[in-house]
């Protein structure tokens, strides 16, 4: 088990979703940085479906009840056991009763926390993701007691670790295609989609990311139409809205681009006031 002594805000259990329950207006969640959780399941040689920990934030804490081994990827959230700092995208041996804490983030906007075997907590609607209205729990909570899968120590000695691109951070460019309803933009907006340079706001969720910047439109609002992750909407007023992980399934503002599978994971590691620029995909 996996004990949650300080849960932090807005950290969560996640897998990659639940794909297929659209059509009764369920959302496909699942991690944000699908590229980050895929590197720490692999190190520890889950399955990439596994679930995993999904921090938000740091400032928590959590005490392993058994022996395991974990990694750590994504942003760097200063992990240390106990209180020694580890490295991430490693192969971490654990003892029972080791404390994992989190602190300051040096980089990126989520990490993810990966256990051998996967994380066991309740599976609802073929995943373990946490959402609201489906999983009793939202958030993590104090006390909260999280299944893990025991190992032998044996199987605990390795050195495995993985490189990681760095550009999944750093990079400005967010590649992307054009929406449905992008030829109704006219040239100068269309122009200015791909040369602005744009910022998150502090209006920021699992739901999508508001951007700071506008552009002035005479859209008119569209019949309520299928929405996806990735799926960048722009507003009458001119607002510009990158829907996530827990967006909705349908939507009636106009679809000017789409990012591709790469760029939300990248968009997903950017804080509040990061600057990034959109890339028309083939050019």
């Amino acid at each position: 088990m996996l004990s949650v002594l300080k849960p932090g805000f807005f950290n969560s259990i996640q897998d990659k979703g639940r794909v297929g329950f659209a059509g009764i207006g369920i959302p496909v969640s699942g991690v944000m940085d699908a590229y980050a959780s895929d590197r720490a399941n692999s190190v520890l040689n889950n399955s990439i479906d596994a679930a995993v920990v999904e921090l938000y934030s740091g400032s928590c804490e959590f005490q392993f009840l058994c022996a395991t081994f974990i990694c750590v990827s994504g942003g760097d959230f200063s992990p240390k056991l106990n209180q020694q700092a580890i490295g991430l995208n490693k192969k971490i041996s654990i003892s029972k009763n080791d404390i994992l804490s989190f602190g300051k983030a040096n980089y990126g906007a989520r990490c993810y926390l990966a256990v051998a075997g996967g994380i066991q907590s309740e599976v609802k609607l073929n995943s373990r993701s946490f959402y609201k209205g489906i999983t009793q729990d939202i958030f993590l909570q104090k006390g909260m007691q999280i299944a893990v899968s025991k190992v032998t120590k044996s199987e605990l000695v390795s050195n495995a670790s993985i490189k990681v691109n760095a550009l999944h951070f750093s990079s400005r460019n967010i590649k992307c295609y054009k929406g449905p309803e992008f030829e109704q933009l006219q040239a100068a907006q269309q122009k200015e989609l791909f040369e602005k340079l744009f910022s998150i706001s502090k209006d920021i969720s699992r739901m999508g990311y508001r951007l700071n910047e506008t552009i002035p439109n005479m859209l008119p609002s569209i019949l309520t139409s299928a929405v996806l992750p990735g799926t960048v909407q722009l507003t009458p007023a001119g607002k510009i809205i990158i829907l996530m992980r827990d967006c909705q399934v349908t939507g009636g503002y106009p679809r000017v681009l789409q990012l591709s599978e790469a760029s939300i994971n990248c968009i997903a590691q950017k804080a509040t006031n990061s600057q990034f620029q959109f890339v028309l995909e083939g050019l």
